[in-house]
């Protein structure tokens, strides 16, 4: 089963600003919760372009410490990019980040496509554990973004 999360947030920054924050490998560690323990071990050191490989280490959960590669596979500056996993933690992961321009801002919108592995096992602790944990992670990026860029 493939599931799915999307957000959207508004900004009160220009088009630009938003493009050349999000598309900064660097800042994502930035808006991720600090108990992700998020660690770029490579790839970081250039603007986003499409093909890049990012590798990174994260604890998704309490104890779990996993590697991640991620592909950025699209890249349209300034409207939009596209990553993927490679390697780590879900059966699938597919995260395309928009950034629009409104009246006084930006809106930023993430449609993440995941699945999880370990078959029904996997889905039986979707509800309980990854879903949970992930609305969390999207609110805590969230706050971080208000907390740099002010409220809409």
């Amino acid at each position: 089963m493939i599931y799915e999360i999307h957000t959207r947030q508004k900004l009160p920054i220009s088009k630009q600003e938003a493009w050349d924050f999000l598309s900064d490998p660097k800042n994502l560690k930035k808006i991720m919760p600090d108990e992700m323990g998020f660690e770029i071990i490579s790839g970081a050191d250039r603007k986003m372009f499409t093909g890049q490989l990012l590798q990174y280490k994260v604890t998704p959960l309490p104890g779990f410490k996993t590697n991640w590669v991620t592909e950025i596979t699209h890249v349209e500056k300034p409207d939009y990019f596209v990553d993927i996993q490679l390697y780590g933690p879900y059966a699938l992961w597919h995260h395309k980040h928009f950034i629009h321009e409104i009246e006084g801002g930006v809106e930023i919108e993430d449609l993440v496509h995941y699945k999880i592995p370990f078959g029904i096992l996997g889905r039986m602790m979707h509800p309980i554990l990854v879903k949970p944990k992930l609305n969390e992670i999207f609110k805590a990026r969230e706050a971080k973004m208000v907390e740099k860029f002010g409220q809409y």
